[in-house]
């Protein structure tokens, strides 16, 4: 879920194997201007036994390049999650997010005997915020990943659904380009590498809860040098700035005892990036499975256990269409690093009306290292509070 973490993947991409048996993958899923779709929330989404035949992340694992920026089909849930912070020559601020999920809808493939046959569904996020006309917009879509309507291939690197893609621009993985079209909203972007590739967790392997294979693969790019271009409303705006680029596949779900998660992906002036997702607890406690990753200038990186990192709400913000309470902001405190960070959205309504709803969005980062100020950016993103969130 992802994209993130496991992020919002894990949530949306079980619902979508219910909505998927129904038929919806077959279409763009788009809300209406000031609509919403029925949603599903985190609770009903997850759980259930539906991991019979796949594949699960029981132990670390060899990861292989390029072969692992492609798909993985004998796992149940996949995601390319790409977010971003841009800006033009005139300092007016975009956020940005596409993400293409991979679903197996059954462990092996059906028998070949039409070209439409397929086990693989394909759903993508696709989002833009505009901080200076104060607004975000997401859409969603679905497709069977037959016929070239979607699908994935690690050489060269491309996933698409349609016209949304993340494709290598030749031999290599990177450059890689990212471009996505809906209504009055298109982005063409150029991905480079600033830093070397993070496995998250223990060697890429990011265990979720106590029980075995409730778990994912999971590795970052945490800094990629971006740039590209903009379409909003007729006007096209040339950008530049950072993306972050979070890869995970697993056959998984939340336990029982664990309700969501908010998840923290942020770039800071002094070259380093931190990344954090803490899994909420039904009774309102910090699961002990919550967990991040340091990564310093020169692309080291050490592991964030759950009780290094303090984070504490802001406020809180209701959202005007759904009723749905979050977080206005929150403080981070890494204790250990000397750490001290605020964290705030740079506009308030980045809530995803989604199959899943969820709020995920561009967030603006002030504080201090030890007495050195610090400013920042990144993505946050919360899932649904169940019960509402508490807040001082």
């Amino acid at each position: 879920m992802n994209r993130r973490f496991w992020r919002v993947g894990l949530a949306i991409l079980s619902a979508v194997l219910v909505l998927a048996t129904t038929g919806y993958y077959l279409w763009p899923r788009i809300p209406p201007e000031g609509g919403i779709i029925n949603s599903v929330g985190v609770g009903s989404a997850l759980g259930g036994d539906a991991n019979a035949g796949y594949q699960r992340a029981y132990q670390p694992r060899l990861f292989v390049f390029p072969a692992d920026h492609g798909p993985h089909p004998a796992f149940r849930n996949e995601w390319w999650y790409v977010t971003g912070n841009l800006t033009d020559a005139t300092g007016r601020e975009f956020g940005y997010q596409l993400t293409l999920f991979r679903i197996a809808l059954a462990p092996t493939a059906p028998v070949a005997d039409s070209a439409w046959r397929t086990n693989q569904v394909y759903m993508g996020h696709f989002a833009l915020t505009d901080a200076a006309d104060d607004r975000h917009r997401a859409f969603e879509r679905f497709n069977r990943g037959a016929m070239g309507l979607a699908g994935a291939q690690a050489a060269p690197l491309r996933v698409w659904l349609e016209d949304w893609e993340l494709a290598s621009t030749g031999s290599e993985p990177f450059p890689l380009r990212v471009r996505a079209h809906q209504d009055d909203i298109a982005i063409d972007l150029l991905l480079d590498t600033a830093k070397p590739l993070v496995l998250q967790g223990e060697q890429g392997l990011s265990q979720k809860s106590a029980e075995p294979g409730n778990a994912s693969y999971y590795y970052s790019l945490t800094r990629l040098p971006t740039r590209g271009t903009i379409s909003l409303n007729g006007q096209m705006f040339t950008v530049s700035g950072a993306s972050w680029l979070d890869r995970e596949w697993s056959t998984s779900a939340l336990g029982p005892e664990q309700s969501g998660w908010d998840w923290f992906a942020l770039q800071l002036d002094d070259g380093r990036d931190v990344m954090f997702y803490r899994l909420r607890r039904k009774d309102g406690g910090v699961d002990p499975f919550s967990k991040g990753m340091l990564v310093e200038a020169d692309g080291s990186a050490r592991v964030l256990r759950w009780n290094e990192v303090d984070l504490q709400p802001l406020g809180a913000w209701t959202s005007p269409r759904t009723g749905d309470r979050y977080p206005a902001g929150w403080r981070l405190r890494v204790p250990t690093e000397k750490l001290d960070l605020t964290v705030t959205p740079k506009i308030a309504d980045q809530e995803m009306r989604l199959t899943v709803r969820y709020w995920e969005g561009a967030v603006a980062v002030h504080g201090h290292a030890s007495d050195r100020e610090l400013q920042g950016q990144g993505y946050l993103e919360m899932t649904r509070f169940e019960p509402p969130v508490a807040v001082p």
